[in-house]
C-alpha cells in the first residue's frame, strides 16, 4: 500500500498517529483561511468574467464525480440553448504553451486526462491553464460565450466566480473533517455554509444539506475501435481485469459488481499514465477502465479493451434548482 492509500485509509478509518500531524493541520487552515479572506475583502488581484461563471469544485482531497457532473451540466446548459465554456487546470498537462485550447484530436500528454475527455465527448471549448484568470480571458477572446464552467478552482480566489457547486462523496463523507495533511479537507467544513449548493455523489435522495445525484452506467465502450455495445455483452459473473486511475478506485470496482461481474482490481494512482507494460495482466481476460484512463491508452489498446462510459443523474429538485439559478444569472438570454 503506498503512503498516499495509507494517508487515505487513515483519514476516512481514523489512526492515532494523526494527532502528530495536528500542528501542520493548524498552519493550512490559517493560510487557507487567511486567504479566503482576502478574497472576500476584495485584496489583491481577482479577475471578474464578463459573463457569468459556475465554479464545479470539491474541498476533499480524491474523487467526487466532478467530470461526470461538469458533462451533465454542459448537455444541460446546451439544451437551454447556451453557448459554454469549460476552464481547466490541466492537471499534468505539457501544453506547448499556456493558455492552451484543447481539441479532440490531442493527446492526453498535452491536454491532460480530463480535459481531453471532456472536449472528446462534448466538443466543448475548453482552455487549460494553472491561471485560470488566465484560461478564462483567452476562451472568451476565442469565441463568443454565455457562460462559463470552472473545472475545479474552489480554492483558486484569484478568480471570481457567481456560482458555487461543491460535490461530496455520498459514501466516504468527509472522513475525519479535519484539514490536509490530519484529514482529507482542503478548506475547513464551515466552508460548506458558504457555497451555493452541495451534491452528494451515490446518495439516494435529497438531503437537507444538499441535493443526490449517482452515476449511472450506460455502455461499453471499446478503445480500438470505438464500439459501442449494451451492459448485456458480458454475462452475468464475468471475470475482467478492472484499471481505475482516479481519486476514488473502489467506487469503479463497486459498480463492475454490481453489475453482476467479478472485476480483478487493479488501483493506479489518479492521472496515472499507463503502457502496455503495466497493463499486461494475467490470466488473460477483457479489461474494463474508466473513461478517462481509456484517453491516455486508446493508442497501444489490446482488442478486448473496453472502457465504461457513465453519466451523472442529478436529482430532480437539483434540475429545478440549478435552472432557477441560470434565469438569476441570465436573466436577458433565458425566459421563464
Amino acid at each position: 500500500m503506498s503512503l498516499s492509500d495509507r494517508l487515505l485509509a487513515a483519514w476516512y478509518q481514523g489512526h492515532p498517529a494523526l494527532t502528530l500531524l495536528r500542528p501542520l493541520e493548524m498552519l493550512y487552515r490559517r493560510v487557507v483561511i487567511n486567504k479566503r479572506q482576502r478574497f472576500l475583502d476584495g485584496q489583491g488581484e481577482i479577475y471578474q468574467s464578463p459573463v457569468p461563471l459556475i465554479v464545479v469544485g470539491n474541498i476533499t482531497v480524491g474523487g467526487t464525480g466532478k467530470t461526470p457532473m461538469i458533462l451533465w451540466l454542459i448537455e444541460h446548459c446546451r439544451r437551454r440553448g447556451l453557448r459554454v465554456g469549460v476552464v481547466s487546470r490541466g492537471y499534468g498537462a505539457k501544453p506547448p504553451q499556456l493558455p492552451w485550447r484543447v481539441e479532440a484530436e490531442h493527446s492526453a500528454e498535452i491536454a491532460g486526462d480530463e480535459p481531453l475527455l471532456i472536449v472528446q465527448r462534448t466538443g466543448v471549448p475548453l482552455m487549460i491553464d494553472p491561471d485560470r484568470s488566465a484560461a478564462v480571458k483567452a476562451l472568451i477572446a476565442s469565441e463568443p460565450l454565455d457562460l462559463i464552467l470552472s473545472d475545479d478552482g474552489m480554492q483558486h480566489y484569484r478568480l471570481a466566480r457567481d456560482l458555487e457547486l461543491v460535490l461530496i462523496d455520498a459514501a466516504r463523507g468527509l472522513g475525519n473533517q479535519r484539514c490536509l495533511p490530519a484529514g482529507p479537507l482542503r478548506e475547513p467544513v464551515e466552508r460548506l455554509q458558504s457555497v451555493d449548493g452541495v451534491l452528494f455523489n451515490g446518495a439516494l435522495d435529497d438531503r437537507d444539506d444538499g441535493f443526490a445525484f449517482r452515476l449511472q452506467p450506460t455502455a461499453l465502450v471499446n478503445l480500438r475501435s470505438g464500439e459501442r455495445q449494451s451492459l448485456e455483452h458480458f454475462p452475468p459473473g464475468q471475470a475482467l481485469h478492472a484499471v481505475a486511475g482516479i481519486g476514488n478506485p473502489q467506487r469503479f470496482f463497486n459498480t463492475l459488481e454490481a453489475l453482476d461481474w467479478r472485476p480483478i482490481a487493479h488501483a493506479f494512482a489518479d492521472h496515472a499514465e499507463y503502457s502496455v507494460q503495466a497493463l499486461n495482466f494475467t490470466p488473460s481476460l477483457p479489461l474494463v477502465m474508466t473513461e478517462k484512463d481509456a484517453v491516455k491508452c486508446r493508442a497501444f489498446a489490446a482488442a478486448d479493451w473496453w472502457y465504461l462510459a457513465v453519466d451523472a443523474v442529478p436529482s430532480p429538485a437539483f434540475v429545478a434548482w440549478f435552472d432557477t439559478q441560470l434565469m438569476r444569472l441570465l436573466p436577458d438570454r433565458l425566459l421563464p
